[in-house]
Parts: C-alpha cells; sequence; structure tokens
C-alpha cells in the first residue's frame, strides 16, 4: 500500500503533503479505498480526455474534486477539458484556480494564457504573458510585443523592441512591427530626434540606422536617408543592412558598379532573409535590362539562388525576359533552370520555344528528341522535334515524329494545328502535295473553330 501512496503522490504534483496527511491518521482498509478510488477516477479522465471525451472526463474530474477540493492538478485538467470543449468561462476559472494553488507551475499560466489568446482577450493576455517571462523570457517577449501591438500599447511595443533589437537582434515581424509604428504620425519626427541622439550616443548601434534611414524614406528625404546610409557603413562596415538600403541609392544614381558591389554583400549575406534578396535581385534585373553591360553581374546573381526550393529564380528571369520577347537572355535562363530542376516540363516547353524563336534548330531538334524519351506522351516534343527537322529539310523524320505526337495531343486545338501546319511542311518536303493541303486545310480549320 506504500508504494501506491507514493505512486500517486508523484503523479498529482506534490499531493502527499495534503490529503496523504490525513490517510495517514486513517485505518489501512480506508486509506486503500479512499486513494483507489480517486485513482480510478482520476485515470478514467486522462482515459476519456485521450480519446476526445471531454464530457465524460469532466465528469471523473469533478468526482476527484469530492476528494481533494484544493489540488491544484485536478483544476489543471479541468482547464484542458474545458478549453478543448470551448466553454472558455469555465476554463479561465479552473485555470485561475490551478495558478492560485500552485503559482509556480508554468504550464497553468500558459493554459491561462492559451484561454485569453482564443478568447481574444490580449488585455488579460499581457499579464499573464508577463508573469510567464519569469520562465522563458525571450520566447514570450516575442508574445508581448504583438500584444502590445493587438492593444495599440505603440509606446510600450517600440520601447521593447528596440531593447529586443540590442539583445536578441532583429527579426523580420518585428521589423514590420516597428515599420507599422514609425508610420503614425506622432511618431515620424520626434523619433528622428531620438534616432539621430541615440546614433550619437551609441553609434555601433546598427537598427537605430536603420530605423532612420525608413524614416527618411517615408518622408521623401532620399538624400538624407543615403547620408545616413553611408555613416552606417562607416560606422559599422560589416554591415549587410546598410548595402540593402546602399545598393536601392545607386540605383537610383545609376551607379551600376557600385550597386552591384551592394547587391552581392546582400546575397552572401546570413543575416538578410530571402524575401528582401529576391527584392533587390528583381529589382536590378530591371536595371540591368535596361543598362545590358551588367548582364554578367545579373547571371552570377541568379547563381546565389540555386539552392532555392520554393521558386526556380533562373527559370522566373527567363520568363521576365521572354515576356520582353527578348529571347536570346531568355535561353540563357531557362537552361540555368533546367540545371536546377531537370524534370520541369514547363521549363523545358520554354526552352524549346525559345530555340525556336532564336532559329537554334540544331539545339531545338536535339534536345527535343532527348526529352521524348524521357516524357514520350507529352505532345509538345513531338512538335518541336518536327519544327526542328523541317526547318533542317528532314522531312521524313519530321514526319514521323509529327505523326507520333497527333496521338498524345489531349484537348489542345492550338497544339494540334500547330502539329498539322508541321505536318503539311513535311509532306510538301516529301513531295506530296494533296497530304500537304490536307494538313493545312485541318489547320485551318481547327484555328477557325478556336476563334468561334
Amino acid at each position: 500500500m506504500k508504494f501506491k501512496i507514493l505512486f500517486y503522490g508523484i503523479m498529482l504534483s506534490g499531493s502527499l503533503t495534503g490529503p496523504a496527511a490525513v490517510y495517514a491518521q486513517q485505518e489501512p482498509d480506508e486509506i486503500a479505498l479512499a486513494n483507489s478510488d480517486f485513482e480510478n477516477n482520476f485515470y478514467e479522465a486522462l482515459k476519456q480526455k485521450g480519446i476526445e471525451n471531454y464530457d465524460k472526463a469532466l465528469l471523473s474530474l469533478q468526482k476527484c474534486l469530492l476528494k481533494e477540493p484544493e489540488n491544484p492538478v485536478i483544476y489543471g485538467e479541468l482547464g484542458k477539458n474545458y478549453l478543448a470543449l470551448r466553454n472558455l468561462a469555465e476554463a479561465e476559472k479552473a485555470y485561475l484556480k490551478a495558478t492560485q494553488l500552485d503559482p509556480k507551475n508554468r504550464w497553468y499560466w500558459q493554459g491561462l494564457y492559451d484561454v485569453y489568446y482564443e478568447n481574444k482577450n490580449f488585455t488579460k493576455s499581457i499579464v499573464v504573458v508577463q508573469k510567464l517571462m519569469e520562465w522563458r523570457k525571450e520566447q514570450y517577449q516575442e508574445d508581448l510585443v504583438s500584444l502590445y501591438m493587438y492593444t495599440q500599447q505603440y509606446d510600450k511595443a517600440l520601447a521593447l523592441i528596440n531593447e529586443m533589437e540590442e539583445t536578441v537582434g532583429v527579426s523580420e515581424k518585428r521589423t514590420m512591427y516597428k515599420t507599422q509604428i514609425m508610420g503614425e504620425a506622432k511618431y515620424k519626427e520626434p523619433q528622428k530626434e531620438i534616432l539621430e541622439a541615440a546614433i550619437k550616443a551609441n553609434p555601433k548601434l546598427e537598427s537605430n540606422y536603420l530605423d532612420l534611414i525608413y524614416l527618411y524614406s517615408e518622408s521623401n528625404q532620399e538624400a538624407k536617408a543615403e547620408e545616413v546610409a553611408k555613416r552606417l557603413e562607416k560606422a559599422i562596415p560589416t554591415s549587410d543592412w546598410a548595402q540593402v538600403s546602399l545598393f536601392k541609392f545607386h540605383l537610383n544614381n545609376n551607379e551600376g558598379d557600385k550597386a552591384s558591389e551592394s547587391m552581392f554583400r546582400v546575397l552572401e549575406s546570413g543575416k538578410i532573409d530571402n524575401k528582401i534578396k529576391h527584392r533587390v535581385l528583381n529589382e536590378f534585373l530591371i536595371f540591368a535590362t535596361n543598362n545590358p553591360k551588367y548582364s554578367g553581374s545579373l547571371s552570377k546573381a541568379v547563381d546565389y539562388f540555386e539552392d532555392d526550393k520554393k521558386i526556380n529564380v533562373a527559370k522566373e528571369v527567363g520568363k521576365f525576359y521572354l515576356n520582353k520577347k527578348k529571347y536570346t537572355e531568355a535561353t540563357q535562363y531557362f537552361e540555368k533552370g533546367l540545371v536546377v530542376k531537370a524534370d520541369d516540363i514547363e521549363g523545358i516547353e520554354l526552352l524549346l520555344y525559345t530555340y525556336a524563336e532564336t532559329g537554334q534548330n540544331d539545339k531545338l531538334l536535339k534536345a527535343a528528341t532527348n526529352y521524348i524519351d524521357s516524357y514520350p506522351t507529352q505532345a509538345s516534343l513531338y512538335y518541336y522535334a518536327g519544327l526542328g527537322a523541317n526547318r533542317l529539310q528532314q522531312y521524313a523524320k519530321a514526319k514521323d515524329w509529327l505523326s507520333n505526337g497527333l496521338d498524345f495531343v489531349v484537348d489542345d486545338a492550338q497544339l494540334e494545328a500547330n502539329i498539322d501546319r508541321q505536318l503539311g511542311e513535311a509532306y510538301g518536303g516529301l513531295g506530296d502535295a494533296k497530304k500537304k493541303e490536307s494538313y493545312f486545310a485541318a489547320a485551318d480549320k481547327l484555328a477557325k473553330n478556336k476563334k468561334q
């Protein structure tokens, strides 16, 4: 029987100091019976909660409360079940009681926080989060910043953000919040003066420069923003964030060499988020399109994104040039894109299209026929193989590729018409004028039906 009492005490977070002391004054049989009833109800509650029968779990827990009305563990379990049922009022009562009985148990406070957050009671959440910071300050500081923003306590949010930038560094989310706060009229002018003073007092704190650059940019004071960025670069030569700002200023000043240098600093940085790197590349892409002498720098920059799992950057740059009808440049990037993802059928079709548009007929025929081996049911590949063969006056091969390709066309009238037209060309090259006219007529009919 001693084992049962000890086990019960461990499971219920130190309840031996209360109820077990009473049991020690009773007869052994009475102790066993009381302990058994409590344990049975408690484990039944855990079982029912585990299979999401929260109402039944609550019934068992109420029986436990009759035995031990001051046991915080029971109130903690009540809170979990009420929260699962979205009975937030009762969940709050249960967790509040648990925190009163055992204020040093972090999980009761966490449960109370979950209730308040679920109920969107952000004001009460703040009080609980401040308590939770006794256990994990850095983790809950992030929550506290968000709660201050939700309750529009911008002064407190800004003070906490600045503190965290000094202690744990910059984060994308906090930067977003800070940008929102700085957009408020009351913060703009006074904040500039505060930041200038802060930079003078601590010239090695990067975040103050960044905030000041943002404020000047928002006020269309680009010259002042650029001057601050240069001060940052001088004060902290290793600052990657300075290069983000300087990159933009160099582009605006048409300083391509300096812009390239800043861009590569940004792309090489482990501190700067990929979204910002993509934005920098996109801006340089537009610049390089208008200044072709920087196409080599652009190509090198694209290589930095080879390991990007979300976006095939080379392919997207190829599409940009394709829309501009700059087919030679598009070809280069579609080839890079297929190095990154060799089985991208859209990328394959785009590459073959640019080969056709640039008259690279040998490459077109060779690439299309090679890809047919890997994708034997892809009708467009047969079209490009036939197109390349026709242009190289290999009409018999073209006829075979195109005839085979027709078998794989499904609900694509445009592709079918293109294949028919190339079949007409192939038969014309082979001297069969009748079939040539037949396929041209079929192509014209498909085109006409499509317009209708």
